[in-house]
């Protein structure tokens, strides 16, 4: 099989480096070119030393992409920058995966609310597909711009899709409790990130207005076939990768705990990814692999479905899904390269 000719843009970064982990095992795979605007010139292994002797090429400029010959590139860009590489390159010569928000959002007008920006390529928020595969296959599969989805909107949509999409629960009133490892928060040092912070604390963060927040709503919305209001509370946990979402929701009269089984099963039984557990899931037993673990549970006393998923948010939450999704666009096995064991412990 033809292997895949790839570019990493900004690959100094978390979500880069891990890009650059998966790949470099990938049977379909060759990276041809790692590009940094920070760091071009020294080698990728002096800024990640834990790739010495697996990965030492040389960063290159962001202006030596043109010498490739590139079927896809990914896009590890803060949230901004992205969009100013499509407007400059267009999706013509290569296929993109953005791991930024930039393309997530189907309303420029949106955009612009919760980032705070203008949007600059507005006109191709329509071209770009919301690379979750669970939900939107097809359409990733021959889209040329897929826009990877945030970690916790992946962690939050993967558990509640399927009691929205059955009517199971009611759209409105859904409270989403996520708690996430300081790498969610990207590799650029910051006072709420500083260790003596973190260690040993514990607290809540983007109260109201995190900008996850349409994300979630406008997926789960489309998936209900109705308008979805959640209320999204993220956490910082003292660790480094992994999430643990927990979401409450108000049951429809009638439904039982039977029932949520069903759905879950329905809906995901043929998923690589999926793990339906009988038991809440813990962030240990997903860290480092492509796996979202999920369990849910009726409390007939409040009549309340709470839900629990568990995702390692720099691989099913970022780099991971951002590789299913290249196998998905060029009819790649979809667990190529994402074959990993959880590390545990």
């Amino acid at each position: 099989m033809k292997q895949v000719r790839i570019g990493i843009v900004g690959a100094t970064g978390y979500t880069g480096s891990e890009l650059v982990r998966i790949l470099s095992r990938h049977p379909y795979a060759r990276v041809d070119v790692i590009t940094s605007m920070s760091r071009a010139g020294e080698a990728f292994s002096d800024v990640h030393p834990a790739f010495r002797g697996v990965e030492d090429r040389t960063l290159a400029p962001l202006s030596d992409l043109s010498e490739y010959e590139l079927d896809i590139v990914f896009l590890a860009l803060p949230n901004g920058a992205s969009m100013e590489f499509v407007r400059d390159h267009g999706i013509n010569r290569f296929r993109i995966i953005d791991l930024s928000g930039d393309f997530r959002l189907r309303s420029p007008a949106v955009y612009e609310e919760w980032y705070g920006r203008q949007h600059v390529t507005a006109e191709r928020l329509s071209d770009a597909a919301y690379g979750l595969p669970e939900l939107y296959r097809s359409v990733i599969r021959s889209s040329r711009l897929v826009a990877n989805p945030g970690c916790y909107p992946t962690s939050a949509i993967l558990l509640l899709a399927p009691l929205l999409k059955h009517r199971l629960v009611r759209p409105t009133g859904i409270v989403i409790d996520s708690k996430s490892g300081v790498t969610g928060a990207g590799s650029v040092a910051r006072s709420g990130t500083h260790f003596p912070w973190v260690f040993g604390n514990f607290r809540a963060y983007g109260l109201l207005r995190h900008r996850h927040t349409p994300e979630i709503e406008q997926v789960l919305s489309e998936s209900a076939g109705q308008d979805v209001q959640v209320q999204l509370t993220p956490h910082l946990l003292p660790i480094d990768r992994g999430i643990l979402t927990t979401a409450y929701t108000e049951a429809i009269e009638g439904v039982n705990a039977s029932m949520l089984e069903e759905v879950y099963r329905t809906c995901y039984e043929s998923e690589r990814f999926i793990r339906i557990l009988d038991s809440p899931p813990s962030v240990k037993n997903v860290r480092g692999s492509n796996f979202c673990d999920v369990f849910a549970t009726l409390d007939s006393r409040t009549n309340r479905i709470v839900a629990i998923s568990a995702i390692d948010n720099l691989v099913k939450g970022a780099s991971g899904q951002a590789v299913q999704n290249m196998n998905i666009m060029f009819d790649l096995p979809e667990e190529a390269g994402l074959g990993q064991v959880p590390l545990s412990p």
